[in-house]
């Protein structure tokens, strides 16, 4: 597994706890790294895609920016009282992903109020329904074209960092 997969598990911890308790926010989010350690982080959320189209503009920008990992993470209401957010962290090079789940708690005005530690286990990479991203995904020119238009579109809303190693 790469240091970066690692180094991106515990860092989308610590930035959903963040947003969770500091800001009240839980959105789907996205992020990934290549081998130089440059690192693009956004909601999906404002991508307003189908399902079947953001997988593609996902796998698009995960192939453009020669990703060697990426993260995926979400809300995942089991119940009104029972709330998880939970991550998957995808290797380009192993058959494991990093899963991280915590349990999020409420106030009776539906607040997030605590956020247990994430606990971190290794599931088979196949096992993930985003886990196919790094697999050639073939679009029309006029699909790339529209990828393309939307990541700029997009480009004053993404995090963009160099990750420490």
């Amino acid at each position: 597994m790469h240091l970066f997969s690692e180094n991106l598990a515990v860092e989308i911890a610590s930035y959903y706890r963040n947003l969770a308790l500091g800001h009240g926010a839980i959105p789907k989010v996205f992020t990934l790294v290549n081998g130089e350690g440059s690192q693009y982080l956004f909601f999906i959320d404002d991508l307003q895609l189908e399902q079947d189209e953001e997988n593609q503009f996902l796998a698009f920008i995960v192939q453009e920016h020669e990703a060697v990992c990426y993260a995926r993470g979400t809300l995942v209401v089991l119940a009104k009282s029972s709330q998880l957010i939970e991550f998957a962290v995808i290797d380009e090079d192993d058959d494991e992903a990093i899963v991280c789940s915590a349990t999020l708690m409420r106030d009776l005005d539906d607040k997030p109020v605590g956020l247990t530690e994430f606990e971190k286990t290794l599931a088979p990479k196949e096992s993930i329904f985003f886990s196919g991203l790094f697999e050639p995904v073939e679009l029309s020119e006029n699909k790339q074209e529209e990828f393309e238009s939307l990541w700029a579109e997009m480009k004053p809303k993404i995090l963009h960092r160099m990750m420490e190693i």
